[in-house]
């Protein structure tokens, strides 16, 4: 089963898809696969990772993988995927066509996954060149990975509504 949670920023949603990934496992710990590259060195994301990794505390298998998410998956295990806007942003130097493939190879696990993406395309056009790009990529990823997906969520002030 593949599931997506889609919303903004602290709108809940990475919670929520922990608690699903949770109950997906049965007991087992799922594996949390977290995209951040350490190299941005942002102190403020640091802050936001140390939240994170203490609301999942030991509930979780961590392993942080910012690019090659799929080689990180196994036949029959549960994963949460926290986050794909996170991937996006550290394959931004990658072609589109690459970044779909990666999506493809996605779909094609035969696991449990849960997703987390952030709405970034409900604002204005970007003026910066990349960040348009990003913002388009956020978009078609987005949509891309709500086709392949069994649930699709959106989350808003800690609420889902099923999508799909």
């Amino acid at each position: 089963m593949k599931l997506l949670y889609y919303g903004g920023q602290k709108s809940g949603k990475s919670l929520l898809a922990e608690q699903k990934a949770l109950s997906l496992a049965g007991g087992r710990k799922p594996v949390y696969l977290a995209t951040y590259d350490s190299g941005y060195d942002d102190p403020e994301m640091g802050a936001r990772i140390a939240l994170h990794r203490e609301q999942r505390a030991e509930r979780f298998v961590t392993i942080e993988e910012p690019l090659e998410i799929v080689s990180r998956m196994e036949p029959g295990g549960v994963y949460l995927i926290d986050c794909m806007s996170m991937w996006l942003l550290n394959t931004i130097e990658w072609s589109r066509d690459m970044v779909l493939a990666q999506v493809e190879h996605l779909a094609e696990v035969e696991a449990d996954i849960v997703l987390v993406l952030n709405d970034v395309g409900s604002g204005v056009i970007p003026p910066e060149k990349l960040s348009r790009e990003y913002v388009d990529r956020s978009g078609i990823v987005g949509q891309r990975l709500a086709q392949i997906c069994d649930e699709v969520y959106e989350v808003k002030l800690g609420l889902e509504v099923q999508l799909k």
